[in-house]
């Protein structure tokens, strides 16, 4: 059987300056900058994740007027521990909650922020601690 390895995440932005300062100031990314063929590009990488970021400025109908403009990506997760004072510390910098912290399960309590051009973050803590 074929073994598949996650590789990354793509999202496109018309800003991505304001995408890269959002993922490194709210959620500590390290942002990566370099040139790809001349033309300046941004990585970040989040837990080992990468995500790469591109710049869909000079393209209005990449994001507007796309049929689907997430491609299938509704939101991604992000796995950690002491999810409430997680939460106080993204609210603390101003983050959008659109929703939680809640328990949807015994074992899963999740929250969900808002980052960018409606970027959806799902935090999500998991354990037998969780009633």
């Amino acid at each position: 059987m074929t073994e598949y390895i996650f590789d990354h995440i793509h999202l496109f932005t018309r800003e991505p300056e304001v995408m890269a300062e959002y993922f490194e100031s709210m959620l500590g990314a390290e942002v990566i900058r370099s040139a790809s063929g001349g033309q300046p590009r941004i990585d970040l990488n989040l837990g080992g994740v990468n995500i790469f970021v591109l710049d869909v400025s000079g393209n209005p109908t990449a994001v507007e007027g796309a049929a689907h403009p997430h491609r299938g990506l509704d939101h991604f997760g992000l796995s950690v521990k002491e999810i409430d004072k997680v939460c106080d510390a993204l609210k603390a910098k101003g983050a959008n909650f659109t929703r939680g912290p809640e328990t949807i399960r015994p074992g899963t309590r999740i929250a969900f922020i808002e980052g960018p051009e409606g970027v959806s973050i799902e935090l999500l803590e998991r354990g037998p601690h969780i009633t």
